[in-house]
């Protein structure tokens, strides 16, 4: 793993951190945004190991799902999580007040809690 993978899975580390105390004080259109970036930074920690980058979000999510969730390198799953959670905080920055439920903010930090185990895993083999 590169320095510049390992600021990325540091970044997620603390995302998730970051969205369960937003969901424990009951902000949950803030922790639902906290949950995807963490699902965010994974994503490009993934791409960036075959030194692709990219500048937008819907960019990184395509490629993500293109080069490693359709090639079978990581669950199909969670390129549906990356898609739902993007969904979710869009919503939830941009939609109304209090748009978010605690369910939702639930399964997200769940969403997000898989994925960083997953990536964790993944990157210890290289």
């Amino acid at each position: 793993m590169n320095c510049q993978q390992q600021n990325l899975m540091s970044k997620a580390t603390e995302s998730l951190e970051a969205a369960k105390l937003l969901r424990d004080n009951q902000y949950f259109d803030y922790s639902v945004s906290r949950a995807y970036y963490t699902m965010f930074y994974l994503a490009e920690a993934f791409l960036e190991g075959e030194a692709k980058t990219f500048s937008s979000h819907t960019a990184v999510i395509s490629a993500f799902g293109r080069d490693f969730a359709k090639l079978g390198k990581v669950p199909r799953e969670f390129h549906r999580f990356l898609i739902d959670a993007q969904s979710l905080r869009q919503t939830g920055d941009y939609g109304k007040f209090q748009a978010i439920s605690a369910y939702q903010a639930n399964q997200q930090i769940e969403n997000a809690t898989k994925f960083l185990t997953f990536a964790r895993d993944y990157f210890k083999e290289f």
